[in-house]
């Protein structure tokens, strides 16, 4: 007899909440577990094509470790729509900014894929500063990275 492939309904989804606490996570291991967690790779009903992932809170985004001389080299280039209007932001000076969380939210969103669906993933990642967070009703679990793996970790920290 042959199997058939299973194939979730989005009726048949259910999302939980998770919060993660970015203190000292290194920011490129920190978006590929979001990212796994957002697509709902993690769960044993994935399915490519219906929106099966969990939302994720990621509080301490100023926190974050970066490994080498990223903070002080890599940048971020934008444009602003005018002709020779090229910007660009260290890491470093992100970081250290207004609105740290944007590092992380790039971070992820380049690892989603660019269409409808990875938009709605994309609604599902809360990314906050501070340690605080409105989404204590929801009651999210704690996701906790750093015993996942030890290099999720900088050495130092």
């Amino acid at each position: 007899m042959v199997q058939k492939t299973y194939s979730a309904k989005p009726s048949e989804v259910n999302a939980k909440w998770y919060v993660i606490d970015a203190t000292d996570i290194v920011l490129g291991r920190l978006a590929s577990i979001t990212a796994t967690y957002l697509r709902g790779k993690n769960k044993t009903i994935y399915t490519p094509n219906i929106d099966c992932g969990d939302h994720i809170i990621i509080i301490n985004a100023d926190k974050v470790a970066v490994t080498g001389n990223k903070l002080a080299n890599k940048k971020f280039f934008y444009h602003t729509g005018f002709a020779g209007g090229i910007k660009e932001r260290l890491w470093g000076t992100i970081l250290g900014g207004r609105h740290p969380e944007r590092l992380i939210i790039k971070a992820v969103e380049r690892m989603i894929s660019r269409n409808p669906l990875g938009r709605d993933q994309m609604k599902k990642l809360h990314v906050y500063a501070g340690a605080e967070h409105p989404h204590t009703a929801q009651k999210p679990e704690v996701l906790d990275v750093k015993s996942m793996n030890s290099k999720n970790t900088k050495r130092g920290a």
